[in-house]
């Protein structure tokens, strides 16, 4: 009988073997894994900035930043329907890297001392510069003649104030909630220019309700080197994310997916930047 019991105790953890062999493809689905291929991965993106990160009323993402990150994917081994796109707010970015919460953010990301202190960073990936976005008929071609005008900007955003602080003193400053509202004052003159990276002001100017309404003044009031953000010390996903870049770049890719989320605006984007080359 004692041989008998030993025999069900094994047969019993045979059978539970087998069935987590059986459920072991589950152990794929990490997204934290350096690996890759796993069932997915979970990647940072803003979803409210046309022609960067924008989640579409249909629940698809489009933009430069998405477009940038799905080819990063696939080099990490991760077909498209095998991301999940997470929005990440500025303010929530390093601590969504550092509890795990996504692998990667591409979410105008830009490089900075201060950043580089609490995440790694790959790229960059594109060089932006402040500017500022007016009427397609405006006689506005500088910073100075801002003096006298009303200059529109988001409330939080510090854009406004250096245009001010360091350009045009008499400048008259109007913050609203958020771009849209900006744009709807541009439109209708209640403004006479808004101000943020000029990578955004293409975004939201080549949406089809704006389209051949307003233009970039195609100043470089500041450099912004944006680069996907990686957890410290996560070397083996930045020398990957890093390398996916470089590919991007020499295949055509990235051009292409400028074209395609900024051209409208007529933006006159800077070439790739090379990988580690921070333009201060």
């Amino acid at each position: 009988m004692k041989l008998r019991k030993v025999s069900a105790a094994a047969a019993t953890a045979l059978v539970l073997a087998l069935t987590a062999t059986a459920c072991g493809g589950d152990d794929g689905g990490d997204s934290n894994s350096g690996s890759g291929g796993g069932d997915k991965i979970k990647i940072g993106i803003k979803y409210d900035q046309p022609g960067l990160g924008l989640k579409e009323p249909d629940g698809s993402f489009s933009g430069f930043d998405v477009d940038v990150a799905t080819y990063v994917a696939k080099e990490l081994g991760y077909e498209p329907n095998q991301i999940e796109w997470v929005e990440t707010k500025s303010a929530d970015r390093e601590n969504a890297l550092s509890r795990g919460d996504v692998k990667i953010i591409a979410a105008t990301y830009s490089i900075t001392d201060e950043r580089k202190q609490k995440v790694d960073f790959a790229g960059p990936y594109l060089l932006a510069h402040q500017d500022l976005l007016v009427k397609k008929d405006s006689d506005i071609t500088k910073a100075t003649d801002l003096n006298e005008k009303k200059l529109c900007s988001v409330a939080g955003s510090t854009s406004a104030q250096n245009v001010k602080d360091d350009f045009a003193p008499k400048a008259q400053l109007d913050q609203r909630g958020g771009y849209s509202e900006c744009l709807a004052a541009l439109q209708s003159g209640g403004v006479d220019a808004l101000t943020t990276d000029d990578s955004i002001l293409a975004g939201y100017a080549a949406q089809e309700q704006y389209k051949g309404q307003f233009k970039l003044a195609g100043l470089k009031l500041s450099n912004e080197n944006y680069g996907i953000g990686v957890k410290k010390g996560d070397k083996a996903t930045l020398d990957k994310v890093n390398a996916a870049l470089e590919k991007m770049v020499s295949d055509k890719s990235w051009d292409k997916a400028v074209k395609e989320n900024f051209g409208p605006a007529n933006y006159k984007n800077e070439p790739a930047p090379k990988i580690g080359q921070i333009v201060q």
